[in-house]
């Protein structure tokens, strides 16, 4: 936004029109948003002016100084700034962390129970009255339990054949407890959560997942128009657009009836 905000007062600058200029500022290319654009005119803000050259200058003041610095102390050719120093900041300090980690290895128990004909599967929670460790009971920092802690350890594999050992008699259900799981539907991607999505399931890398989105963004020739498949995909922000919403829930209703809508879905982006 404040770029676009930038860009426009330097065109009216350069330009000099003779005639009165405003402008337009729409966040979603759909005919709606756009018509409302065009109906809604604006003078530019000044401040917004201002605060896209104050974070110029800001960038500027950071790349400048630090930049030859990495150049005598790392290697020639790297740039520093207001944004990625930070950014670098942060990956060495989970770095840091990352080789502090020490590895606690501990064994669970599963047991395939059948009843009737039908089987399900129970796993080890307590031994002896005593419940058993999991991966939050280790203190990160040492691979040990943590000083708190009053789970037990199963250490080897010797440990987990004596409870299983104890199981080989006929168990009881003591009683049988039904709880309503909700599960919501995850949020519109940004950039970058597509991109680790797509690394975490499909081991894309970020460059083959943004070459992938462009053809979809792009989309394909229905009927001799050219459809889109997807909204543009670099962006930071989770805001769906007002009209696809409500179209998309009258099509639900349409289809499987009122059960299945409850309203859209509006999410914030995190800044």
């Amino acid at each position: 936004r404040l770029e676009g905000e930038s860009i426009s007062w330097h065109v009216v600058e350069i330009l000099e029109p003779k005639i009165p200029v405003r402008r337009i500022v729409f966040h979603e290319i759909t005919d709606e948003a756009i018509h409302q654009a065009l109906e809604n005119p604006r003078d530019i803000d000044a401040r917004l002016v201002r605060a896209q050259e104050s974070r110029r200058i800001i960038d500027r003041l950071f790349g400048y100084e630090l930049s030859p610095v990495l150049w005598k102390k790392v290697r020639s050719g790297l740039s520093a700034g207001r944004v990625q120093s930070v950014a670098v900041r942060l990956c060495v300090e989970r770095e840091r962390e990352r080789r502090r980690f020490r590895v606690a290895a501990y064994w669970d128990a599963e047991a395939e129970l059948e009843k009737d004909g039908q089987s399900f599967t129970a796993r080890l929670v307590r031994l002896g009255g005593q419940r058993l460790a999991t991966g939050q009971d280790f203190d990160p920092s040492t691979g040990e339990l943590k000083k708190k802690s009053r789970a037990f350890w199963m250490r080897t594999e010797q440990e987990v054949a004596d409870a299983i050992a104890s199981w080989q008699r006929p168990w009881q259900v003591s009683s049988v407890e039904n709880k309503p799981v909700v599960r919501r539907p995850a949020p519109p991607f940004t950039t970058s959560s597509m991109q680790q999505e797509a690394n975490r399931k499909l081991r894309f890398s970020a460059r083959h997942t943004m070459r992938l989105a462009q053809r979809l963004y792009e989309g394909i020739d229905v009927n001799g128009d050219r459809e889109g498949l997807i909204t543009y995909m670099r962006t930071d922000s989770m805001t769906l657009s007002s009209k696809a919403l409500h179209d998309t829930e009258r099509a639900v209703r349409e289809m499987y009836g009122d059960a299945y809508t409850q309203g859209p879905r509006r999410y914030k982006t995190k800044a």
